[in-house]
């Protein structure tokens, strides 16, 4: 080592050695190439463009194919209340009751008039009979033969309006009863006990959660595409899900110009809730896209890289755009190219990228 002019030997060593561990320090200079040992045990898969599904990603609101609100028949004032929200419900199950003073009451009537009628029937039908036969045997005249028939036919009538006023009274009690419409979980609870309601007063949701779908709107530009190729897809979080069926509106928004979109939904295998937020795909021709394995993400923080191993051997941790999953796979919009190597196994392909060989086995 030749020293420094003019300045002692030991002070000259001290100098110099500094210079090379900043020099050794500074964080510009690359990092040394992996070693052999240390790529060579690396599983790798060469990344390649793969043809898809090109898609129209939209926002898409989940609702239930079956949902109904109970709504208030009659006027009245709540008695019961049976469910609470969230409550699974078999179909017929009692849901709330009204007072039902007046209906009740009603039916006694409608009751009492069907009794009435059916008594004036049978007597009007049995003075019938006894005219009949004296008018046949020349007794009476036809005058009073014609009244029986007119009194019959009218108490005949007044016997199938009292029926009907029964089966009248029996839905007005009937109102003051809501029941589910069938299977499902009560989704919104707007009345409680004591409280006075109207006709066509909302008091009660119920939906069926066995089958779902999601409404998203299409713009107008790309209608004609999904009207071509009605198929979909449903992501929500990790969950993706093929529809069933995609019905395009005919007409479209006035105020928008959108065209509403329902995807239908199958429901075995999601966690879809009513109400919630989805993205939906809609297939508008084909592209293709780079996939690697979900294995092979490195996810820190807000960091999303893959080890990519270089043609001349080196291990490099670089920062990719992912998109949507694929099984188990995961689209990369952007940081990778087709013909890059990926390193399969992340923590293989640290210990590579800091050159550090495979720990030997020993037997």
């Amino acid at each position: 080592m030749r020293y420094l002019a003019g300045w002692p030997r030991p002070l000259a060593a001290i100098v110099a050695i500094s210079a090379l561990a900043l020099v050794a320090c500074d964080g510009k200079e690359p990092s040394p190439a992996a070693s052999p040992a240390a790529t060579s045990n690396l599983t790798t898969m060469t990344v390649g463009a793969e043809a898809a599904p090109a898609e129209l990603l939209l926002d898409g609101v989940v609702e239930a194919v079956n949902q109904a609100t109970l709504s208030a028949q009659t006027a009245g004032r709540v008695a019961e209340v049976n469910v609470e929200v969230n409550d699974h419900v078999k179909q017929g199950e009692l849901l709330m009751r009204l007072r039902a003073t007046e209906q009740v009451a009603g039916l006694g009537q409608a009751q009492a008039a069907l009794q009435a009628a059916m008594a004036q029937n049978a007597q009007a039908q049995a003075q019938h009979d006894r005219i009949r036969d004296m008018y046949e045997r020349k007794v009476v005249a036809r005058t009073t033969y014609d009244a029986a028939i007119a009194a019959r036919d009218t108490a005949a009538a007044n016997l199938a309006a009292a029926r009907a006023g029964l089966e009248a009274a029996r839905e007005g009690v009937s109102y003051t009863e809501l029941r589910a419409p069938y299977d499902g979980v009560v989704t919104a609870k707007r009345a409680q006990v004591g409280e006075a309601v109207a006709p066509g007063m909302p008091l009660l949701t119920v939906a069926a959660l066995d089958a779902m779908r999601v409404v998203a709107e299409v713009p107008q530009t790309s209608a004609n595409a999904v009207q071509a190729s009605p198929q979909a897809t449903v992501y929500a979080g990790d969950e993706r899900i093929v529809a069933t069926k995609v019905t395009l509106y005919p007409s479209a928004e006035p105020q928008s110009g959108t065209f509403r979109a329902r995807v239908e939904l199958s429901q075995a295998g999601t966690r879809l809730a009513p109400g919630t937020y989805a993205k939906v795909g809609f297939v508008t021709g084909e592209t293709s896209r780079v996939l690697v394995p979900g294995s092979a993400v490195v996810d820190r923080s807000e960091l999303r890289a893959v080890y990519v191993v270089m043609p001349d051997g080196r291990v490099a941790l670089r920062q990719v755009r992912l998109g949507r999953p694929v099984g188990d796979r995961v689209e990369v919009i952007a940081g990778l190219a087709p013909g890059e190597k990926v390193a399969v196994d992340p923590a293989a392909a640290g210990r590579a990228a800091r050159g550090v060989a495979p720990a030997a086995r020993h037997e």
